[in-house]
């Protein structure tokens, strides 16, 4: 059976999508009709006017009350800056995270929190025989595991408060923290701790620690994490070895990123 190529399974809309916000990408280009994209891009006007809609309601393009026109929104500018952050993040982390592994011999991870979800972007895994499946790409719950609670607790009030007004806060072990307003005290702890731990709180029998990275501006961008299976991670090996190796690792990268300590916050 001859294998499909993937142009194959391309959704026509989301392409259509995907060609009218290219429109706006060329010098000069800041807001576009209706009328003006319907001819770029050789479709109706009512069907142009369904994309914008679709785009206009997730946040990607928003419309000029004045003029009528359409512009790029705010949420291409999330992703851009995302993307930035991740291309910035990862060269420094990867060195880093192998030191770290091979100090540890544990698993080690770097996050970042991305719709409410801490994404795994790069991994280096343990070489022990018994370790934790691998997470690398993963996007986890937040507030159950240690690197989305490390960035949880970096955030405003008034962040937090539209997290908690969203967030189902499912149980995924008898560990997990599913009443708001002990989650609030315990990320107030973490963030005078300058650290988290996973307490079996998301898979039981796996333990983790994590520390929060900044950049230049001393704002909380992603989190190293060290992570494995409960019978390793003791509460005296968590405190005396595992928290400080995680924190050095999360500021090694952090001063790569321009983060001039507790000064600058």
């Amino acid at each position: 059976m001859q294998k499909k190529d993937k142009s194959d399974y391309m959704i026509l809309a989301v392409s259509h999508a995907l060609d009218l916000l290219e429109q706006f990408h060329g010098e000069g280009v800041t807001e576009l009709g209706v009328t003006e994209l319907a001819k770029r891009l050789k479709l109706h006007k009512n069907n142009v006017f369904r994309l914008l809609a679709t785009l206009e309601a997730r946040g990607y393009v928003e419309q000029n009350r004045v003029t009528g026109n359409y512009r790029l929104g705010l949420k291409t500018l999330e992703i851009r800056q995302t993307m930035i952050r991740q291309m910035a993040l990862l060269p420094y982390a990867k060195p880093v995270l192998e030191e770290l592994v091979r100090e540890c011999d544990e698993t080690a991870y770097v996050s970042i929190l991305k719709e409410n979800l801490s994404v795994y972007l790069y991994g280096v895994e343990s070489r022990a025989t018994v370790r934790v499946i691998s997470r690398l790409g993963s996007r986890l719950p937040a507030y159950c595991t240690a690197a989305g609670k490390v960035m949880l607790a970096s955030l405003t009030e008034p962040e937090l408060e539209r997290y908690l007004g969203r967030m189902e806060l499912a149980p995924y072990t008898p560990n997990t923290i599913i009443d708001r307003s002990r989650l609030r005290e315990h990320l107030a702890e973490i963030a005078a701790a300058g650290y988290a731990i996973d307490n079996e709180e998301l898979e039981i029998g796996v333990r983790g620690v994590a520390a929060p990275i900044h950049d230049y501006r001393a704002v909380v961008v992603g989190a190293v994490i060290i992570s494995g299976p409960t019978m390793r991670f003791t509460d005296e090996r968590i405190a005396t070895e595992l928290v400080p190796m995680a924190q050095k690792a999360a500021e090694a990268i952090s001063v790569k990123l321009g983060y001039a300590g507790a000064t600058a916050e």
